[in-house]
């Protein structure tokens, strides 16, 4: 890490809970843009989604995947970005 942005991390960590969930919503808009639609729009289509995830569930067409699978794949990935 550089010294810029290691003196950027302990500027942010002395901010508040409250501040610093600001400074991370900021950044994340910088990187992506702000959302489209208000809050309620982008709830509505949450809960459609999920909705639409359960029903999948619930008629058998979700391919499920053991945790440990998950996990194990999770595991070679980080050890793949850590050489």
């Amino acid at each position: 890490m550089g010294a810029m942005l290691e003196e950027l991390e302990a500027q942010a960590l002395k901010l508040s809970p409250r501040e610093r969930s600001e400074l991370v919503h900021r950044l994340l808009i910088s990187l992506d843009g702000e959302p489209e639609g208000t809050p309620d729009e982008i709830a509505k289509a949450w809960d459609e989604e999920i909705a639409r995830r359960v029903a999948d569930m619930e008629a058998g067409r979700t391919k499920w995947i053991p945790a440990e699978e998950v996990f194990k794949e999770i595991d070679a990935l980080i050890a793949a970005h850590n050489k």
